[in-house]
């Protein structure tokens, strides 16, 4: 086997592959002998004790969270972001609660922070059996809501970027109800990863009560101050949506999987997945309408490529292709937007929410 990655040990990196193999080897079996041949490297940088005890707790806790996310993998999630300190009484946390309950009946599992206020609304809503809990330590606050102690689908996390990772890959879509710095880091850090492309597109709500402004002022700010000095563009704000409407907050996220289904890149092109086939008009008018988008070429439809062989559950999703440039996806969520008001075919069967994958980092896979 070439090691493209290697102790420089020739016989050192053959023990390693012993260890492997004992273990029980596997098609990952190459990324597990990086990760031990970066630990022995670590000993001879002789590293500071706190640094190596980040590194080992954070590959510790995202080891963890695959676990306890795996099982449940089929399955649509959304996150709900928003503060621990509002009163069970409060609209905010009645809004959540009866949010996460219908994402619930519509086939959605609910992730929150696992704390109190909004997260425990979220959990109560969507019910213990359908609740996650990215729950994290601090001095001062945060134990789990009474919904969700104690059960397996909680993990207690020591570092907030561990946290945030764990949301966001696991993620098809997140809401933020009203919350302090926290709550607007996790919504502007969720903008930043889309808009990047660090993160897969997923629809993103700002969801309040409906007696409230909260985030209405907010996009005001976003629209006063950010868009007219065009430190975002136009398109950016096609994003995410601000409601005071429940349903409209959900019929945001279910939309969104209409008629699209997910999405990674192979090589230099972008493969969106698709519920069902479109016409050749509404292909058509995607290549008229979204050239903008293009490298060269155009937008085609194709069958599973043999690079995306390792998702057999969905192999047999149509999907288009295109070289996409990367570089405006508030432009690549309005032609998601687009696919999604294709009037469905009669005559097809749309696949279930059970079905979609997600990542917070897009799949890359290097053509052949």
């Amino acid at each position: 086997m070439i090691n493209r990655y290697s102790t420089q040990d020739e016989e050192l990196d053959q023990e390693i592959w012993k260890w492997i193999e004992r273990a029980g080897g596997g098609p990952n079996a190459d990324l597990v002998h990086q990760m031990m041949v970066t630990s022995l490297k670590m000993l001879k940088d002789n590293p500071d004790r706190g640094d190596l005890k980040i590194m080992n707790t954070s590959l510790k806790e995202m080891r963890y969270t695959w676990k306890v996310f795996s099982p449940y993998r089929h399955r649509r999630k959304v996150t709900l972001f928003g503060s621990a300190r509002t009163p069970e009484d409060h609209p905010d946390y009645a809004t959540a609660a009866e949010f996460s309950r219908k994402m619930a009946a519509h086939g959605f599992m609910t992730i929150t922070g696992g704390g109190n206020g909004i997260m425990k609304a979220g959990n109560e809503g969507a019910g213990r059996d359908d609740s996650f809990a990215a729950n994290i330590r601090l001095p001062f606050e945060q134990v789990s809501n009474d919904v969700i102690a104690g059960d397996a689908k909680l993990i207690n996390y020591k570092y907030f970027f561990t946290r945030k990772l764990a949301f966001l890959k696991e993620s098809h879509a997140v809401v933020c109800c009203p919350g302090g710095f926290g709550t607007h880091d996790e919504g502007f850090e969720t903008l930043t990863l889309v808009q990047t492309g660090k993160s897969h597109m997923m629809p993103i709500v700002f969801l309040h009560s409906s007696d409230d402004r909260f985030w209405f002022d907010w996009q005001d700010y976003v629209k006063e101050r950010l868009l007219k000095s065009r430190l975002i563009s136009p398109e950016d704000l096609s994003l995410y949506k601000v409601t005071g409407d429940v349903d409209e907050a959900v019929e945001e996220v279910v939309s969104f999987y209409r008629r699209y289904h997910s999405s990674r890149y192979v090589g230099d092109s972008l493969v969106v997945r698709l519920q069902c086939p479109l016409q050749s008009e509404e292909l058509q008018s995607l290549n008229e309408e979204f050239a903008d988008l293009l490298v060269n070429g155009k937008i085609e439809p194709c069958a599973a490529l043999k690079q995306e062989a390792g998702d057999p559950d969905i192999a047999h999703l149509p999907r288009l292709r295109f070289r996409f440039n990367r570089r405006r996806y508030g432009r690549l969520r309005q032609l998601i937007d687009r696919i999604n008001a294709f009037p469905l075919p009669t005559t097809e069967t749309i696949e279930s929410p059970e079905v979609g994958l997600g990542g917070s980092i897009p799949d890359e896979i290097d053509a052949d």
